[in-house]
């Protein structure tokens, strides 16, 4: 399955200074989150890859296909790598139209629940997409 639109998002080759953020886009929703913070990224300054594009295991061997498959990348531009919630809390700081939740994404000690939270969207994140089928039945792993 193909997001129609995987195509239109900034690559890391057109952009080699950006931050990248990997995401799922055998997922409608995720795909539409990522294109929504395309958008928003006025400073051009992410490029976005698909978990299932073979150029992530090229550039980012030491993740796994199984942590793709969990969690929302992003490898800021020195190389760190923040999962879930924290790659979010981090997109917030970068992204102006994201600036209003950064007093209650940086409540003290709440990192834990809103990677909780995210873990909960995670998972059911393919139960939103029923109406789509996976090439190769990959999806049906999140409906067991």
């Amino acid at each position: 399955m193909n997001s129609p639109s995987n195509n239109l998002l900034p690559h890391p080759d057109d952009h080699p200074q950006s931050e990248v953020i990997i995401y799922d886009g055998h997922c409608q929703f995720c795909s539409k989150q990522t294109e929504r913070v395309a958008r928003w990224d006025r400073r051009g300054k992410l490029a976005f890859l698909s978990l299932h594009d073979p150029e992530v295991a090229t550039r980012y061997p030491d993740l796994t296909r199984e942590q793709l498959l969990q969690a929302m990348y992003l490898i800021d531009h020195r190389g760190k790598r923040y999962a879930g919630a924290a790659a979010f809390r981090y997109l917030a700081a970068k992204i102006p139209r994201l600036w209003i939740l950064l007093p209650l994404l940086h409540v003290p000690f709440s990192l834990p629940l809103w990677q909780w939270m995210y873990r909960q969207v995670a998972k059911r994140r393919y139960r939103w997409n029923k109406d789509q089928v996976c090439d190769d039945d990959e999806c049906s792993i999140h409906f067991r």
